[in-house]
């Protein structure tokens, strides 16, 4: 399918998508689309940035019908709440001009907030794992009339420890219903769940992961330690017409943190940092003004790297290599999206270059290696983490010494054993009956005997 013209949408979809200026399906979206219009099952493995959640809406909303009912016909499973947001969105977008109601839930807020919504009634429900089953168990929202179910970055919901609320979702849905999933990566976890749950579906392979993105460029600097990185990101940044809108990824919130810190006092309100200890209002509030262009930086955990879809960002800087080779894709998949161009620059250590090696392997390609610019400085200033350990300190405390000449017997009176108190010792022995009728342990044992 070369144009969504021949997708023969209907009228208030196809305005819709005008309205968007889109007129070429991705490959994704045009293999797709008559699989799931058929009904059957489907398995589809592409990279992000690729038009997957259009891929999966467009023929799941040319298909729904307006509908008077409360509880939800078509069910969409995400891993984050960033992505509930996004998914969203996206579908409000496409229903402008029809009828179709949609309602995202997610954890971090208020739930009897999200009860009163779900009583409303929607069409299309957007949910992360955890709370969709907390509002299904304490019966806010029945499951029972869901007619498809799309599951999102399944790959990503697993790596999270969401299948144990998976499984259980599929316990509470209908049996004859439409299974859709999507996912970047193909491992052993998905393949169980797919045999466990869905009937022959068929599967399209569009980007396999590890393939690189033609239309993004990469380059790498070797750098020593996490100061000097921060004087070269710096040093890149100052660039504000070539670098003027910059996703950073790091390893962990810690080391957000600082770098967030490090480069406040440079370039202020230009910058911003989320990950998963900021609030949901700050984390959305942070997307917004990023998206909106009011921040040119953004500093952002891997958490993140599957929940955003921001457009027109100009660089993906890899401040950490990811210890992950998959998940390198996913970062660098925040831009070049939708077929434009994006460019990705990767900083590594001695102590990162087994990780950069395993990338380059995945990818079965060699990102070029750029020269350290000699305009910026080295820094001797080291993290934590980064330096010498004293080698003394690190020594195993000495093992606990048995017995020896402060040790000394119990003293008689220590040595004594509770038989239970006067009256099994000697009442019950006596009399052989209980000391009261409300003595029930004692009736208990003569019923034994």
């Amino acid at each position: 399918m070369d144009s969504f013209q021949d997708f023969n949408l209907s009228k208030q979809l196809q305005n819709a998508i005008d309205d968007l200026n889109f007129s070429k399906p991705t490959p994704i979206q045009a293999q797709s689309y008559s699989v799931i219009l058929s009904g059957k099952d489907m398995v589809g493995i592409a990279q992000t940035g690729t038009g997957k959640t259009f891929a999966y809406m467009l023929p799941i909303l040319n298909e729904l019908s307006f509908s008077k009912q409360v509880s939800p016909r078509v069910l969409v499973l995400v891993p984050t709440r960033e992505l509930v947001v996004q998914v969203v969105s996206e579908i409000e977008k496409l229903t402008k001009y029809n009828s179709i109601r949609v309602l995202g839930v997610y954890g971090g807020v208020n739930m009897n907030t999200q009860k009163i919504e779900v009583e409303k009634g929607m069409d299309v429900l957007v949910a992360t794992p955890g709370r969709l089953y907390d509002l299904a168990l304490c019966k806010a929202l029945s499951l029972k009339t869901v007619k498809k179910l799309v599951i999102d970055e399944v790959d990503v919901m697993l790596d999270l420890g969401f299948r144990f609320q998976l499984t259980n979702i599929f316990e509470l849905l209908p049996q004859r219903r439409q299974n859709i999933m999507f996912s970047a990566t193909m491992t052993e976890e998905i393949d169980t769940l797919i045999n466990d749950f869905f009937a022959n579906p068929a599967k399209i392979s569009v980007a396999v992961s590890g393939t690189p993105l033609e239309n993004i460029k990469q380059e790498v600097y070797p750098v020593q330690n996490f100061y000097t990185k921060v004087n070269l990101l710096s040093h890149l940044l100052k660039d504000r017409k070539t670098f003027h809108k910059v996703l950073v990824f790091v390893s962990n919130k810690k080391r957000a943190d600082l770098l967030f810190e490090a480069l406040n006092e440079e370039f202020g309100e230009e910058i911003a940092v989320i990950h998963s200890n900021k609030t949901q209002n700050y984390r959305i509030r942070s997307i917004r003004q990023f998206d909106e262009g009011q921040n040119r930086i953004l500093v952002s955990t891997d958490v993140m790297a599957r929940g955003l879809d921001l457009i027109n960002i100009s660089h993906v800087i890899n401040f950490d290599t990811p210890a992950f080779p998959e998940n390198y894709m996913h970062r660098i998949g925040r831009s070049g999206r939708a077929g434009n161009d994006g460019n990705s620059i990767l900083f590594y250590t001695e102590t990162e270059m087994f990780h950069k090696q395993s990338i380059e392997e995945l990818m079965d390609y060699q990102i070029p290696e750029k020269d350290f610019p000699e305009e910026v400085e080295i820094s001797t200033q080291l993290t934590w983490e980064e330096q010498p350990k004293d080698v003394e300190m690190m020594k195993p405390l000495p093992k606990k010494v048995e017995g020896g000449a402060s040790f000394h017997e119990k003293k008689e009176k220590n040595k004594k054993v509770n038989l239970g108190g006067s009256y099994h010792r000697e009442i019950a022995k006596k009399y052989k009956k209980a000391k009261t009728r409300g003595d029930k342990n004692f009736n208990k044992r003569n019923k034994k005997k």
